[in-house]
């Protein structure tokens, strides 16, 4: 009988599933080399074709956005430079495999090496890259895998993998690596698989069809679980359900508190996609479109930044979704952990305190004015409202703000219709918490994840850091009722769009300091209104 083990992880999406493990391991084994430097080099040639024509079909099917990450990859698997030195290494004698590893190899230390967070970060599509080649050299399934009920276990998945996958078919993911911020933790949560990243175990010591409890509420995989353990996971699990399908029934209903208060919830929309499967009548509206990722995903394509009409087209897009509902709309938050190549600056000492959001927008006035006019343009088409990032000095602000007006004046002159819809500014800087009352905005959106970070002086990245990474942390509850107080005094919307307000912790601290609008990830809005429904007290926080 196995002997139960459990290994340690941290949440990125929560849950709480019981399964066979499923483990995606790519060997990395080396293969002999074929009859002849030709014949090698024709399977290799051939493998790569195979997999571009797999990444193709994978780009028909998926949304625009999941497009761009994975016509990046086909474009890489197109350039005649990145398998060269394969094929100088099969000339020498090496196998395919071992030539398309090594080749692919170098370039992913090259990328991991870089200065820039970009091209590190490119380095996990470079992987997803070498291990679909080598995946169709060792006659694996072409298709991604699909086990019934299992839990699926990698190192990493990069965001291609994650779309290929059949999440109704997978229970959840546990993954030796990964981020809470990356692109597939955005996604799972976002659609609400359960998710462990940052695993400390060795893929090999667990056992492919291992049964296993992914525990993404206390952050462990249990393999192997002791039968009396089992059944407190089983018993887990059943009220877990119970509670998701309360949820789900809250769904259709509006947030409100137990003592008949109403709240305002919205979600907050990364990927676009996300649109065609939430109800809007489910939520108030759109509380934070994040617009990094459209700029991210053209310039992969490209190498170029997304222009007027495109931009106009997704803004549009989502006011005519949300049905006169309203929708706030993020310029560009770019720099730190989201460098745009050719946009933000490279080599600062510290990108977390450097050019970033807003004051990289005002750096790079031609690209801010592009995406100004599309905004000005689609806030004409519904109840658009426009806020602008890591805001520290009300200057700042009072330049955006000049710089949309001009942007209004100059489409009207060109016979364009346009608006100038509400100016907003994400509190996510401590100093601007400290000294709201002298930014003159016309709404206040809380940024928890940043704002705890600057806070606390605690890299949220960092998983050595995550119990100070405290989002109830005395101080952050204190400037978030400080920035609430204000909005309450001056009559001005205040909300929270921050991983906060998806967690349930955290409802009653953020109702307590008053308050009373809030944006959520999707998959989050259930859990939210069933939080809020339990909240009994008054506007004045007593109860």
């Amino acid at each position: 009988m196995a002997v139960e083990q459990i290994y340690s992880a941290i949440v990125a999406s929560p849950g709480l599933v019981h399964g066979p493990l499923f483990i995606d391991q790519v060997s990395h084994a080396v293969q002999e080399a074929e009859a002849s430097p030709e014949d090698a080099l024709e399977r290799l040639t051939a493998a790569a074709e195979t997999a571009k024509q797999q990444l193709e079909s994978l780009v028909a099917e998926s949304d625009e956005d999941a497009q761009e990450i994975l016509e990046f990859q086909v474009e890489l698997l197109g350039d005649p430079e990145l398998i060269a030195p394969a094929r100088e290494a099969i000339s020498a004698g090496a196998a395919a495999a071992t030539a398309w590893r090594k080749a692919v190899g170098g370039l992913i230390e090259d990328y991991e090496s870089d200065d820039d967070d970009y091209f590190r970060a490119r380095a996990t599509d470079l992987k997803d890259l070498r291990d679909r080649v080598l995946r169709v050299l060792a006659g694996g399934d072409e298709e991604a895998p699909q086990a019934a009920d299992g839990i699926y276990v990698a190192e990493d998945l990069a965001p291609s993998r994650f779309l290929e996958i059949d999440w109704g078919r997978f229970k959840g993911a546990a993954l030796t690596g990964g981020s809470t911020a990356g692109h597939v933790a955005i996604l799972a949560r976002a659609r609400g698989v359960p998710m462990l990243i940052g695993l400390e175990a060795p893929l090999a010591a667990l056992g492919e069809g291992s049964d296993a409890v992914l525990d993404a509420e206390d952050g462990r995989l249990v393999v192997a679980p002791a039968p009396s353990h089992l059944d407190d996971y089983r018993a887990r699990i059943a009220r877990r359900e119970a509670t998701l399908a309360a949820e789900r029934a809250l769904l259709p209903e509006p947030a409100v508190t137990a003592a008949g208060e109403r709240i305002q919830l919205m979600v907050n929309i990364d990927d676009p996609a996300v649109l065609d499967v939430i109800d809007p009548a489910h939520c108030d509206g759109i509380g934070l479109a994040r617009t990094e990722l459209q700029f991210y995903g053209l310039i992969e394509r490209t190498g170029a930044l997304p222009d007027e009409e495109t931009q106009y087209r997704l803004y549009s897009r989502l006011a005519k979704w949300a049905g006169g509902r309203p929708v706030t709309i993020r310029t560009l938050d770019a720099g730190a952990d989201k460098p745009i190549p050719g946009l933000t600056r490279e080599g600062e000492t510290n990108p977390f305190l450097g050019i970033r959001g807003l004051r990289l927008s005002l750096a790079q006035p031609e690209v801010f004015k592009v995406q100004l006019r599309a905004l000005a343009r689609a806030a004409t088409e519904g109840e658009l409202k426009v806020m602008f990032p890591m805001v520290t000095a009300p200057w700042e602000f009072d330049a955006a703000c000049e710089l949309f007006d001009d942007a209004v004046s100059e489409l009207r002159i060109e016979g364009i219709s346009a608006a100038t819809p509400a100016l907003g500014m994400m509190v996510e800087v401590p100093a601007a918490a400290l000294g709201i009352a002298h930014f003159d905005a016309d709404f206040f959106s809380i940024g928890s994840n940043d704002l705890i970070q600057y806070v606390t002086a605690v890299n949220r990245e960092e998983k050595r850091l995550v119990q100070l990474f405290d989002p109830l942390d005395p101080g952050v509850l204190e400037l978030i009722a400080r920035v609430a107080d204000h909005g309450r005094q001056e009559n001005k919307e205040v909300s929270l769009c921050g991983d906060m307000a998806s967690d349930p912790r955290c409802m009653p601290a953020l109702l307590q300091a008053g308050l009373r609008s809030l944006s959520v990830a999707p998959a989050a809005l259930g859990r939210a209104k069933a939080a809020i429904a339990s909240w009994g007290a008054s506007w004045d926080g007593e109860g």
